[in-house]
């Protein structure tokens, strides 16, 4: 009996056994599955810059202010109806050109009035002289005495000075019907006009419109005695020639014109040590405008060959900067370097790279050491330029 029960439950004890058994198969294969994904999960996409020498030039950085070579404020100089406008705001003005007409008939009959009052001026001159004339031969016979003669001649001066004032008012009204068309006195733009027709206007009236010759225009700048003393010494027996100015725009990009310079201020600021200095630079595409805030980057010398990296490449960390490269096999490196600050804020590097490397420019968060990646050619960022911070590592 024992033996019979024994041989059951062997026979039991194997199929449970290959049931419990079972289930355990597919588990081993979920648990593998992650892990063969895993090893097959692409490299990590990085944007590289191949590492190339390029010609920067020695200079320095400063912030100027634009002004225009010429500009006015136009304004009435007779009070009058300001009758009509004859250009739009913004627009390019000529020398001569008619901006604004007040009414004029007022002003014509002003003239009309002085010019009769000169030909009643000079009918009473042309009386009086001939009084005298004939005084003069009456004199001769004592036909009348010399005291009469002598009233005649006064009223002959006296009609002279009349004329004279008569002809000077007829010039004034002149000059004030002159005034009814008020002209630009020179190439520029037009700013803006608050007056429209229809308003009475006088010289009290404040400015009808601005006028600026934006092209060329000027840049002022502080530079300190040390900086202006390089720049000569950097430029030569000419250095006014040779120095170049240029202009980097809101944007970060940098104006195509080049400037020079034009004036060095006689006497220094005691406070700051530094002289105003006056640039003159085209602005054919009108980007720098009258007061605008811009940075100056002046260049003295002839340029020089060094390697130039984004500033989005650099890393810190407590040993130092370091960039991270694409070596052999696409594995990512550590490149210790040693940088300085370049003219306009470029990342010129003086040790620690060899032309021809891949710099990772962005994608470094991404990139470990040692690891595998799939380089891309990086857009075209200006080398230098901030597109983020240098980056700090543990």
């Amino acid at each position: 009996m024992a033996s019979s029960f024994a041989f059951k439950a062997r026979t039991l004890a194997f199929p449970i056994t290959l049931l419990l058994s079972l289930p355990l198969l597919p588990g081993c294969k979920e648990e593998a599955a992650p892990a063969r994904q895993q090893a097959a999960a692409p490299p990590a996409a990085v944007f590289v810059a191949r590492v190339e020498r390029q010609a920067i030039s020695r200079g320095a950085d400063f912030v100027g202010r634009v002004e225009a070579i010429d500009k006015v404020d136009i304004a009435a100089r007779v009070t009058g109806f300001l009758q009509a406008r004859h250009f739009n705001e913004g627009d390019a003005i000529k020398s001569g050109q008619l901006l604004f007409t007040l009414e004029q008939p007022p002003f014509a009959a002003e003239v009309a009035l002085r010019r009769a009052q000169v030909d009643s001026a000079r009918a009473d001159l042309a009386n009086a002289s001939t009084q005298v004339a004939r005084g003069r031969e009456l004199v001769k016979t004592n036909a009348i005495p010399q005291a009469t003669l002598d009233d005649r001649i006064t009223a002959e001066a006296d009609a002279k000075a009349k004329v004279a004032a008569a002809e000077a008012q007829l010039q004034q009204a002149e000059i004030n019907y002159g005034y009814t068309e008020i002209r630009a006195p020179f190439d520029g733009r037009a700013g803006r006009s608050p007056l429209s027709p229809g308003n009475v206007v006088s010289p009290s009236s404040g400015t009808l419109v601005t006028i600026v010759r934006d092209d060329p225009t000027r840049i002022t700048f502080p530079v300190t005695q040390r900086q202006v003393l390089q720049f000569r010494r950097d430029g030569g027996a000419d250095a006014s020639e040779r120095i170049k100015v240029r202009v980097r725009l809101p944007d970060g990009t940098m104006l195509d014109s080049t400037g020079r310079f034009e004036f060095i201020d006689v006497t220094t600021n005691r406070t700051t040590d530094s002289v105003l200095v006056q640039a003159l630079i085209p602005n054919p595409q009108r980007f720098l405008v009258d007061g605008q805030a811009v940075s100056v980057v002046v260049e003295a010398g002839e340029p020089e060959q060094a390697i130039v990296i984004p500033q989005s490449a650099l890393q810190i960390d407590q040993a130092g900067s370091f960039v991270l490269i694409v070596g052999t096999e696409n594995k990512v490196e550590v490149k210790r370097i040693k940088t300085a600050r370049g003219l306009g804020g470029q990342l010129v590097v003086t040790e620690g790279l060899e032309i021809g490397q891949l710099v990772i420019t962005e994608g470094v968060q991404r990139a470990r050491p040692g690891a595998v990646v799939a380089p891309q050619p990086a857009p075209n960022v200006p080398s230098g330029a901030m597109p983020g911070a240098a980056q700090r590592r543990g």
